[in-house]
């Protein structure tokens, strides 16, 4: 009697099944999977939300696309970042995962496919399922630093597809999309009548300096259909305000075409609440305060990463641009699902195992790097000491 839409198979995974028994018995766990900014020990202002109580949310007067003055404000984020958005191109949402069904409502039909990366974002299977699109892969591929198989994509489109699907930087590899990929993508866009999504949920979060103004311009193009995702969530650290937004850009008639149809999708549900919006540009201009903490700890871990996985030979942390993530390349001397079980039952370490995230091969760990640096310095020590002692036969 169930829609197919939802997997049939909701029971926990072993590793899940693992970490309950853990915390069961009380046992210490090192947690290097840590995604959500408030628990992460960062200093939020005991006021930071007090926008939200402004008197103007007693007065409902919904606007589908979103309020101008809240509008407003994300396109002076925008501009913070070096990016001309016209606030009349932004259309505001409750989150970035609403964002995506509103453009796969606007843009496919069932049964239509959009082309997604591969190593990537493990909620895109959820989120096209649910909303009866097909996610087709295209790769990713690391040869010293990550870069887009191009070929890839060519080889994915199809008469159905939709719209390509971009993270940048990506997560979790960290990689920004870059301008000559970019190019190759939007023109096989154009030529297919396909629209460009790129999610740039962590584009404030660089690893390596520069490394964003090195990333391609998406909203600047005028040859193909572009839309720019973002939120609250990542960018000053609040997921739980539930505000983020689609900028949209590209040739005028179809941006005017684009508005007018998630208008309609918008107004069906209206699901943005009126004091997000209306403590929208305080938040924005606050909430830099965690966004500079939250940009110090992941630069600091990841430098400390990479160091310490330079002296360990038998792993190598793979280069990364920006974003929370990080990727360790790990010995394949058991499956990744026994490997991350065996790093917390032995290390009382939990880590993501790659396939988790569709990387196309073995062996691969994802850690975050918002964790703090006791935490991240201590749980790393301990992965690469395993690995280093399982590479030279010993207990």
């Amino acid at each position: 009697m169930f829609s197919a839409r939802v997997q049939a198979d909701l029971a926990p995974n072993r590793l899940a099944r693992a970490v309950e028994r853990a915390c069961a018995a009380d046992r210490p766990i090192l947690d290097l999977t840590e995604s959500n900014p408030t628990r992460a020990g960062f200093d939020y202002p005991a006021d930071l939300l007090a926008p939200l109580g402004d008197r103007g949310g007693l007065v409902y007067s919904p606007q589908p696309l979103g309020a101008p003055a809240a509008r407003c404000a994300v396109a002076a984020d925008y501009a913070r970042r070096g990016l001309a958005v016209r606030p009349d191109r932004l259309v505001l949402t409750a989150s970035t995962s609403e964002a995506y069904s509103l453009l796969f409502k606007v843009l496919c039909d069932p049964g239509d496919e959009v082309l997604v990366p591969r190593p990537s974002y493990p909620l895109f299977e959820h989120l096209t399922r649910l909303d009866a699109v097909t996610a087709v892969p295209y790769d990713l591929d690391y040869h010293g630093a990550w870069t887009v198989d191009l070929d890839s994509v060519e080889r994915a489109f199809s008469g159905r597809t939709r719209a390509v699907l971009i993270v940048s930087p990506n997560n979790p590899t960290g990689s920004f999309v870059k301008q000559p990929e970019l190019d190759r993508i939007a023109a096989l866009g154009a030529l297919r009548d396909a629209a460009v999504i790129v999610d740039e949920v962590f584009a404030d979060y660089e690893l390596v300096e520069g490394a964003a103004r090195q990333g391609a311009q998406v909203l600047t193009r005028g040859d193909v259909l572009v839309f720019s995702l973002g939120g609250l969530s990542k960018s000053v650290g609040l997921p739980q305000v539930k505000l983020g937004w689609i900028a949209v850009g590209g040739p005028g008639a179809k941006v005017e075409h684009a508005l007018a149809r998630l208008e309609v999708a918008c107004d069906t549900c209206l699901s943005v609440s009126t004091p997000a919006q209306l403590a929208a540009a305080a938040l924005l201009e606050r909430g830099a305060a965690i966004r500079r903490q939250i940009q110090s700890r992941v630069s600091t871990n990841y430098r400390h990463l990479m160091a310490r996985a330079e002296a360990t030979p038998s792993c190598q942390a793979l280069r990364a641009e920006g974003g929370w993530y990080a990727v360790v390349h790990v010995p394949s001397l058991r499956s990744e699902e026994e490997l991350v079980l065996g790093l917390l039952e032995e290390e009382g370490v939990l880590i993501h195992p790659g396939y988790f995230f569709d990387f196309p091969r073995e062996s691969f760990l994802v850690l975050s790097l918002l964790v703090s640096e006791p935490v991240l310095r201590d749980g790393t020590a301990r992965v690469f000491r395993h690995f280093d002692l399982m590479s030279a036969g010993l207990p």
